[in-house]
C-alpha cells in the first residue's frame, strides 16, 4: 500500500487539454526576441537578415523532426536528455539535463528583469520589486497544478500569435499601398540602401547566430505533451505545423519589416517592430510595443518555470537529482521541483540587483551556446536511437526525412556554427564558459555512470515496452 502510495506521488497529472499543447507549441516560438531583439540581426546583415532566418528555420525544422520521431516512438516529460540518456549514455543525459535546466533558470531571470523594468516603469515602483512579484505569482500559478499553467500559457500564446498576425497583416497592406496613414510602402528597401547584403555573406553569419537562439523553445512541446491525454498525437500535431510556424511568425514578420524599413535606420535601435507601427503612424505605438513585450515575456517566464520543473523531476526520477525531487502533489505538480527552480532562479534574479553586472553577465555566458549544444545532442542521440529503435522492431509514426543523410548534415553545420562562434571575439567568451560548464557537468555523469554501471546500464537498455518518465 505504502509503495502503491509512493508511486502516485511520484507521477504527474495529464491535465493539459490538446488546444493547450497546441497553443503551446505555436506560442513557444514567439518570445520577446522576435519582437525586440531580431533588430539586432537587422542592423548585422541588413535586408539579407532573411537568408540568416530560413537557415535558421531550415536548421529547427530537422532538429524537431529528429525530436518528434524519438518522442511519438516514447513520450517522456524528460525529452531529449531522457533520450540522450537511453542512446548514448547517462552521461550525456545528465549533462544535457541540468544544462538545460540552468539555462531555463537563467531565462526566468532575464525575462523577469524585461518584465519588472515594464511594470516598474507603469506603476513607478522600483524595477527590482515588480521584478520579483510577477516572479513569485507565476511561480505560485505553477504550484497549483498543471492546468493552471496551461491555461495562463493558453492565453498568453494566443495573445502572441494575434498580435503577430495582426502587425503582418497590416505590414501587407502597408508594402501594397493600402495603409492609410504610412509614411511607408513597397519593398525598394529590400536593395535600396547598399543592396541585399550591404555588409556582405559573412555578415549573414553573424546574423545567423542570432536566429538561431531565436527559435529555442520550440521544444519545449515535446515536455507539455506528455502531460496531456494524448502525447502522441499531440506531438504529432506540433510537429508538422513547425514549419509553417516559422514561416509566418518569423519569415513572414521580418521580410515585413526590413521591407518596410531602412536596414540602417535609426529607429530599430528601439525594436524592428516598433519602428515599422511608427512608420506605419499607428498611434501609440511604443505603448502598444510595451504591452505586447510584456505579455511575450509574461509567457516565455512562465514557460521556463514549466519546462525547467519538469527537466529537474525528470532528473530525479532517473537518480540524477534528489528524490525528493520527483515527488508530486495530488495535482500531479512536482512541487519539490517548482521550488527547487524557482530558489535558483530568483537568486540568479538577486544577483542582477545586488552584485556587480560582472557577475550576472558571467552567468548568462554559461548558457550563450546552450541552444545550439541542445540541438547538437538531439541529432546525434536520434542517429543512435534509430539504430536501436529499428532493431526492437518499433514502428515509427514520425520518420526523420532522408536518415542518416540529413541528420549527418544537421550535426556538420551545427559544428560548423560552433567554429564561427570560436572565430568572432564576442561570441568566443559564451562558447568557451558554456563548454566549460558543460565539461564540469559530463565529468559528474561520467562518474556516476562508473560508479554505478548496473543503474546506467538498465537505463541505457531502451526497454520500450515500459511506461515513460511522465
Amino acid at each position: 500500500m505504502r509503495g502503491e502510495r509512493q508511486m502516485q506521488n511520484d507521477k504527474l497529472g495529464n491535465g493539459l487539454k490538446g488546444r493547450q499543447v497546441t497553443m503551446i507549441s505555436i506560442g513557444g516560438v514567439i518570445g520577446a526576441g522576435l519582437f525586440v531583439g531580431s533588430s539586432n540581426a537587422i542592423a548585422a546583415a541588413g535586408p539579407a537578415v532573411l537568408v540568416a532566418y530560413v537557415i535558421a528555420a531550415a536548421i529547427v525544422v530537422l532538429v524537431m523532426q529528429m525530436l518528434g520521431e524519438m518522442a511519438t516512438a516514447r513520450p517522456d516529460t524528460g525529452s531529449f536528455s531522457s533520450y540522450a540518456d537511453q542512446a548514448i549514455g547517462r552521461w550525456a543525459g545528465f549533462s544535457i539535463g541540468w544544462l538545460y535546466w540552468w539555462f531555463y533558470v537563467l531565462v526566468i531571470a532575464i525575462e523577469a528583469i524585461v518584465a519588472g523594468n515594464i511594470l516598474g516603469d507603469w506603476l513607478g515602483l522600483p524595477h527590482a520589486f515588480t521584478a520579483f512579484a510577477i516572479s513569485l505569482v507565476l511561480i505560485g500559478s505553477n504550484s497549483l497544478s498543471v492546468g493552471s499553467f496551461g491555461t495562463l500559457e493558453y492565453w498568453l500564446s494566443l495573445f502572441k500569435v494575434v498580435s503577430i498576425v495582426t502587425f503582418i497583416v497590416l505590414g501587407v497592406l502597408a508594402i501594397f499601398g493600402l495603409m492609410p496613414g504610412s509614411s511607408t510602402s513597397g519593398i525598394s528597401n529590400l536593395w535600396a540602401n547598399g543592396g541585399f547584403a550591404p555588409k556582405g555573406n559573412v555578415a549573414i553569419v553573424a546574423a545567423l547566430l542570432t536566429a538561431m537562439f531565436s527559435f529555442q523553445g520550440s521544444e519545449v512541446v515535446t515536455i507539455a505533451a506528455a502531460e496531456s491525454r494524448d502525447p502522441k498525437a499531440n506531438i504529432k500535431k506540433a510537429i508538422r505545423a513547425v514549419v509553417w510556424r516559422l514561416g509566418l511568425f518569423y519569415l513572414g514578420s521580418m521580410f515585413v519589416v526590413v521591407c518596410l524599413i531602412p536596414w540602417n535606420a535609426p529607429g530599430l535601435a528601439q525594436g524592428s517592430y516598433q519602428a515599422v507601427l511608427n512608420a506605419m503612424n499607428i498611434p501609440w505605438a511604443p505603448g502598444i510595443m510595451s504591452i505586447v513585450v510584456l505579455v511575450a515575456v509574461t509567457s516565455c517566464l512562465n514557460s521556463a518555470i514549466y519546462t525547467a520543473s519538469r527537466m529537474a523531476y525528470s532528473l530525479a526520477r532517473r537518480g540524477d537529482a534528489p528524490k525528493a525531487v520527483s515527488h508530486t502533489t495530488a495535482q500531479g505538480v512536482p512541487l519539490l521541483a517548482v521550488a527547487l527552480t524557482a530558489g535558483a532562479a530568483l537568486a540568479a534574479l538577486a544577483a542582477n540587483y545586488l552584485l556587480p553586472a560582472e557577475v550576472f553577465q558571467f552567468l548568462l555566458a554559461t548558457s550563450g551556446a546552450l541552444a545550439l549544444l541542445m540541438y547538437l545532442v538531439i541529432a546525434v542521440t536520434q542517429l543512435c536511437m534509430r539504430r536501436k529503435l529499428v532493431a526492437l522492431g518499433k514502428r515509427l509514426e514520425v520518420r526523420m526525412w532522408l536518415f542518416p543523410w540529413l541528420t549527418l548534415l544537421t550535426i556538420a553545420f551545427i559544428v560548423g556554427v560552433f567554429a564561427v562562434m570560436a572565430a568572432f571575439p564576442g561570441q568566443r567568451a559564451e562558447l568557451l564558459s558554456t563548454l566549460g560548464l558543460t565539461g564540469v557537468l559530463v565529468a559528474i555523469g561520467a562518474y556516476l555512470q562508473k560508479r554505478q554501471p548496473a543503474l546506467s546500464a538498465q537505463r541505457a537498455g531502451l526497454r520500450l515496452d515500459e511506461p515513460a518518465n511522465a
